[in-house]
């Protein structure tokens, strides 16, 4: 994917774990109707949390940074094949908490989840981030993530669940397995 997508820093911030709300619904429709296409949530205290849907990494100075875990973010399957892809391929990372400036100031900005895969973000606020395209280092985080998920390099860690079923495509045309 390399084509990046537009995003806004929520003006609000997420409801503490232990209350049940909207508001979800409420930022995503706030998104939309500003023009953007995701919105990047706040933890209760003001920072970086993580995207509607997905988990949120910044790249500063060639280090990968994300989130900690108790900063509501989600714990999910794609953020930590991520984390292990950079410490596969040397990339420093660092989980931290990430006040909203330092969106603005990222050399790059991804997204991540298991329905955006990796997906790099060219603007928050409207205000271009990097080269306002994807970046180097999501470029290789990109290239591994793909070149493992989808069976080009061998799986490693594991990740890969062999379904011995013919796949077919469309109607009924078989689909070559892939090496």
């Amino acid at each position: 994917m390399k084509h990046a997508t537009n995003a806004t820093a929520a003006s609000m911030n997420e409801m503490a774990p232990n209350v049940i709300g909207s508001e979800g619904l409420t930022s995503n429709s706030i998104v939309r109707t500003n023009g953007y296409v995701e919105g990047i949530a706040m933890d209760v205290h003001g920072h970086i949390s993580e995207g509607s849907g997905e988990n949120i990494f910044l790249v500063m100075d060639g280090t990968v940074i994300t989130p900690p875990l108790s900063n509501s973010a989600l714990p999910g399957i794609t953020r930590h094949s991520v984390l292990t892809i950079c410490r596969d391929l040397g990339i420093p990372v660092a989980e931290q908490v990430i006040p909203r400036e330092m969106l603005y100031i990222s050399e790059e900005v991804f997204f991540c989840g298991t329905a955006v895969e990796i997906t790099p973000i060219r603007s928050v606020d409207r205000i271009k981030i990097g080269a306002g395209a994807r970046g180097p280092v999501t470029k290789r985080i990109q290239d591994e993530f793909f070149a493992l998920t989808g069976g080009v390099k061998p799986d490693r860690h594991h990740w890969l669940s062999p379904v011995n079923v013919p796949a077919t495509a469309g109607a009924g045309v078989p689909v070559p397995a892939r090496r």
